[in-house]
């Protein structure tokens, strides 16, 4: 497949910008090199940073119209690339094609949202009055931008997650420095080029490609940064808590997600829904299921089925649209995989199918018999794997379901309106999905979770929150009449 990648400069507010010293970008599936983008320096971080705070004051005066006019205008330049676009993600991702394309018509959505919410983002009256001693008094508060935002993107989704940080900082008014995952910087790349196609002022939007341990410190310990959004995981995101000082903070850190199976579930349904939802993009989701519980009841048929479904699934090329399994995003990730469910067999964990790599290639697996002591037990493997575990009851599935420090996504499946209305009220997570998996989201809705599944909402409208302040306004009226 032929391609146009606009890859091999970054975006210095406004201005691409080239390097002599490079990072290669390469495809995972085949380590085939793709192309190659500039390696900031400490130096170009600085620079970013000034260049944003003059853009902050460029972002703030954009009126609300405009705004909207310029999303709209990026999300438009996106849909008539659609393909090139998709196969940008593929090529450089771990997404198969057919899943590359539902990427990029979801970041179409998030844009078209963002200007949409733009013209929400109200504030109200406040009656002074209903305290003593304030007649004659009347305010109301509005939301300001914040200022800069740093935002940090993680390689599972390079462009839609990068259109939930840039697409809510531009409909609220703020300049943002992006800084992709060193893995896929290319579809950042081209997500900047639609906003440079549509008229996007200099100086608000910076794309900076570099290396955590040269630049990271930098953008995330300046004191003229004002909010940091980040998705990643829980290591880097503390690690982040700790240096980046007194700023606004919105992390989404990962989850180890599981899912209930009760014994009055539509379980083919449900088999469905589970294999989708843990291997779809080799796992590498952080809405990914990881744990299954289901009631001893049915443990033995459910076990089958969903057996079959993951036996299903077709491995190969990610540009084929027969495949549905692509990579991991390197060979370290997938070793990684690997070890951890070599660890869990050792311990006494059973493979009931999968459990082989072949380079970044890991197999759909599925462990029974895990011991918690097993590090897969408790962490977020990100990868193909699941377990699964047979529970007496409804109120066993839940306590073990939140016995991890994660808590993003939790799935259930029932007919039973109560059992749905108990899991939602007791699950420890940030969304509860009913006769679905965790894998289920909506960019409009609020996302993120609980405990170590990070700080703060995404979803257009709750991140065009965190990205504005409120500022109260008010007036002593005279009492003459």
């Amino acid at each position: 497949m032929t391609m146009k990648i606009a890859g091999k400069k970054m975006l210095l507010g406004g201005q691409w910008e080239d390097r002599e010293n490079k990072i290669k970008v390469y495809n995972p599936e085949n380590n085939d090199w793709i192309d190659s983008v500039p390696a900031a320096t400490k130096e170009d971080a600085i620079k970013a940073i000034k260049i944003a705070n003059q853009g902050r004051k460029i972002a703030e005066q954009l009126t609300v119209y405009e705004r909207m006019n310029i999303l709209n205008q990026a999300s438009d330049y996106i849909e008539k690339h659609h393909e090139e676009y998709s196969s940008l993600i593929a090529l450089e991702g771990v997404k198969t094609i057919k899943e590359a394309r539902k990427e990029t018509t979801r970041a179409i959505e998030t844009l078209r949202l963002s200007a949409e919410e733009a013209r929400r983002l109200t504030g109200e009256t406040i009656p002074f009055d209903q305290m003593p001693g304030n007649n004659g008094r009347f305010g109301y508060y509005y939301r300001f931008p914040i200022g800069v935002i740093v935002a940090i993107t993680p390689y599972n989704d390079p462009l839609n997650l990068v259109a939930h940080k840039l697409g809510p900082a531009i409909a609220s008014g703020n300049a943002i420095i992006l800084k992709p995952a060193t893995e896929t910087p290319l579809s950042a790349l081209k997500m900047a080029e639609a906003f440079v196609h549509a008229g996007l002022p200099e100086k608000v939007l910076t794309v900076i490609t570099g290396r955590s341990r040269d630049i990271g410190d930098v953008l995330i310990e300046s004191k003229e940064v004002h909010m940091i959004s980040f998705t990643g995981g829980l290591a880097t995101g503390e690690e982040i808590s700790k240096k980046a000082g007194i700023k606004k903070l919105s992390m989404e850190l990962g989850s180890n997600s599981p899912a209930i199976v009760r014994k009055d579930a539509d379980l083919p349904h449900a088999a469905r829904a589970i294999c989708s939802g843990a291997f779809s993009a080799a796992g590498q989701n952080c809405l990914s299921v990881q744990r299954i519980y289901v009631e001893e009841d049915v443990y033995s048929v459910f076990k089958e089925k969903l057996l079959k479904e993951t036996a299903q699934l077709r491995l190969g090329s990610k540009l084929s649209e027969e495949t549905d399994i692509g990579p991991l995003i390197n060979e370290q990730e997938a070793e990684k995989v690997e070890a951890w469910v070599n660890e869990a067999v050792e311990k006494g964990a059973n493979v009931l199918i999968g459990g082989m790599r072949d380079k970044t290639t890991y197999t759909p697996t599925i462990l029974e018999d895990v011991p918690k002591e097993a590090t897969i037990h408790d962490e977020e493997v990100f990868g193909p794997v699941a377990m699964l575990f047979p529970v007496k009851n409804l109120e066993e599935a839940i306590q073990r379901a939140n016995d991890v420090n994660y808590g993003l996504h939790a799935g259930i499946f029932t007919r039973d309106m109560e059992s749905a209305f108990q899991a939602a009220h007791s699950l420890q997570v940030g969304g509860v999905m009913v006769n679905d998996s965790s894998d289920v989201r909506i960019d409009a809705m609020p996302f993120g979770g609980v405990k170590g599944s990070g700080l703060g909402r995404e979803g257009v409208k709750y991140a065009m929150r965190d990205m504005s302040e409120e500022k109260v306004v008010s007036f002593q009226l005279s009492n003459e009449s």
